[in-house]
């Protein structure tokens, strides 16, 4: 079972302006290959797993933005650790 959810908020900075919508679809891209369950929101995009493979996605999704010419990212991050576990699903059951 996970032990933790992150949400993660990343802001790209682009050589010269640019749309950053390529780059969060990045971004996601590198979440979806990771295998883990995921949700995407608005302003932001929920994982659950294991916290340190979660930590290792964001560093992979930073890398990403930098080979995209990215000269640097911010990356905004929310983190809920529960050892007995993290569910998104029953986090939010009520709400559905």
């Amino acid at each position: 079972m996970a032990n933790a959810l992150v949400s993660i908020q990343i802001i790209p900075k682009t050589k010269n302006n640019e749309d950053v919508i390529p780059y969060v679809d990045r971004a996601i891209e590198v979440i979806a290959k990771s295998g883990v369950k995921y949700f995407v929101s608005p302003l932001e995009t929920t994982m659950e797993g294991e916290l340190d493979q979660l930590m290792l996605i964001i560093q992979d999704m930073n890398a990403a933005m930098i080979e995209m010419g990215s000269p640097n990212v911010i990356s905004q991050v929310k983190i809920y650790f529960n050892p007995s576990g993290a569910s998104m699903d029953k986090l939010t059951e009520k709400y559905r």
